[in-house]
């Protein structure tokens, strides 16, 4: 009696990394059925050195193949679609209906088995049969991936795909592809070595003239003088490499730079002619005064109950709740708004009063602008008492507090205003390897550069709440080894960075926001009181990268 043949069984049936491939996709919730709208075009760069290497390689393979109906695919380090040629109307018509362009992810994770995403998986040539790829929506296609990578650095810089419809493929595409990816391989090699050489020319003319940290950084390599390994942690590095991306087009520029230290330094950023992406980086720390304490006099002590409260606010998820943490004294009380919503105002009242007993440590009062009027009332009417512990109130933006909240917060002397964490680039290295640490399956597990390059280039919406959850999700895709950019969610991929405000466009952007806020996101009420129009509003909303609105 004969079997019927099924899906599975065909899987089992194929070769071994296009079964290990169904599997990935299947894992990654590729649907076998699905199409491919939702893929997103992002953001490729056209000027890179895969690019720029392998056009006049790929120029004239593509002459040559003119009227046989096959494609070409060229994706980047990250799967994305950097170029793509066909010259046969069925093959661009069913290309483009499958959304297969510049810009979109040709990953398994995103596609299915295919034959780029599946040689980034295997790390080696794939040839992808019609049936054989994942999703039903490929298989009127055959293909054949091979990786590419740079001769010196043995990294794969992205993969060639030589696509046709499935009754037009040939045996001759393998050679064919393989002959292709040399060439582009050799061009990429004499690239850079020219670029590589004015690079190193350039940083060993700079160290030898300089006592401070100097470091060069090319599009593939980093070079660091004694001084700048010293000083710099590889944090440090990896911002700097991100700071040096947009460098002047002639000249310099100077920025300060927050160290992993927390010490200042400025760093003046020059362009390399002739050194792709080539940048220098001269990294003089900023001299702090001397802190002199009379020998003969010993650290007054200001009583805790003469202390005025801190106030420490900011938007949601920028680390209130840890940072008056830090702030306060053992032992430490924390009271949250949300006990008082969710077991009543009495319960909140009775442990406030129970905790304000104690003579010395600290209260944690949570979200005062969440508390009753009733609530608050009780808590100003403890800040006056002599006898108490300290007290920190954690709340929104202070701009935002309004009645029995506001008159709270402005008995607090001293006040700690969070900003955004996209205003704390500086600090994102650190915060990740923090937090790392916390969920890592084992010690092991790190952050590669490239995944510091791509953490550090995000806007973080929601701020360290945000930062904490893609850690989480990366580190559970890793049980040993370094993180890699694939195992980031892939919107965080992105690895260059928007162009930072300068003081007038971050006082028109909070301008922006108060508006919209106090008129609950309309926008033509936010535009009249503005004095814009409702299209200019539009427009400096996108500019200024404002959401949530």
């Amino acid at each position: 009696m004969s079997q019927r043949t099924t899906p599975s069984d065909k899987v089992a049936d194929s070769r071994e990394y296009i079964a290990e491939s169904w599997r990935r996709s299947s894992l990654a919730g590729v649907e076998r059925s699905g199409s491919f709208e939702r893929l997103v075009p992002r953001d490729i760069d056209l000027k890179c050195s895969l690019v720029i290497g392998a056009a006049p390689v790929l120029d004239q393979l593509e002459a040559s193949l003119t009227g046989t109906g096959f494609s070409t695919i060229l994706g980047d380090r990250e799967g994305r679609i950097v170029r793509r040629w066909d010259d046969d109307p069925r093959t661009r018509e069913g290309l483009d209906e499958l959304n297969i362009r510049e810009g979109v992810s040709m990953l398994e994770e995103a596609i299915g088995t295919n034959g780029i995403g599946t040689a980034f998986e295997t790390r080696h040539p794939v040839l992808i049969h019609a049936s054989e790829h994942f999703a039903s929506s490929l298989r009127h296609f055959s293909c054949y991936g091979h990786p590419i990578r740079h001769p010196l650095t043995r990294r794969i810089e992205g993969v060639l795909d030589i696509s046709a419809l499935a009754e037009t493929a040939s045996p001759l595409l393998p050679p064919l592809i393989a002959r292709t990816v040399q060439d582009i391989e050799q061009r990429l090699l004499d690239g850079s070595r020219i670029s590589e050489k004015s690079l190193l020319a350039a940083f060993q003319e700079a160290s030898g003239r300089s006592k401070h940290a100097v470091l060069a950084v090319g599009e593939d390599i980093v070079m660091t003088n004694r001084a700048a390994s010293s000083l710099l942690s590889s944090s440090d590095i990896a911002l700097l490499r991100v700071l040096g991306e947009d460098p002047p087009a002639r000249g310099d520029s100077t920025l300060r730079f927050t160290l992993e230290t927390g010490r200042d330094a400025d760093v003046t950023v020059t362009r390399v002619p002739g050194a792709r992406r080539g940048v220098l980086l001269r990294v003089v720390e900023r001299a702090s005064g001397p802190h002199l304490t009379p020998p003969a006099m010993n650290p007054v002590k200001v009583p805790a109950r003469s202390a005025a409260p801190t106030l420490v606010c900011g938007p949601p998820g920028t680390g209130r709740s840890t940072r008056a943490k830090e702030r306060g004294a053992l032992p430490t009380k924390v009271l949250h708004a949300a006990t008082a919503l969710l077991e009543g105002s009495a319960i909140w009242a009775q442990e406030f009063q129970s905790a304000m007993r104690r003579s010395s440590g600290c209260v944690v009062v949570e979200a005062i602008d969440l508390l009753s009027d009733e609530l608050l009332d009780l808590v100003i009417d403890h800040v006056d008492r002599r006898s108490r512990p300290q007290l920190i109130f954690t709340s929104g933006p202070v701009e935002a507090l309004t009645g029995r909240a506001a008159s709270l917060a402005g008995t607090a002397i001293v006040r700690d205003e969070l900003v955004p964490l996209a205003s704390r680039r500086s600090e994102i290295p650190a915060l990740a390897t923090t937090m790392l640490a916390e969920v890592a399956a084992s010690d092991d597990v790190h952050l590669t550069p490239g995944v510091v390059h791509a953490l550090t280039a995000q806007d973080w919406p929601g701020n360290l709440r945000e930062l904490k959850a893609v850690i989480t999700h990366a580190a559970g895709r890793r049980s040993h080894g370094g993180i890699a950019l694939s195992d980031l969610p892939e919107q965080y991929r992105v690895t260059s960075p928007g162009r930072s405000l300068t003081i007038r466009e971050r006082a028109e952007r909070d301008a922006i926001v108060g508006a919209l806020r106090a008129y609950d996101g309309n926008k033509v009420q936010a535009a009249r009181e503005l004095g814009m129009s409702r299209t200019t509003l539009y427009t400096r909303i996108r500019q200024l990268r404002i959401t949530g609105c």
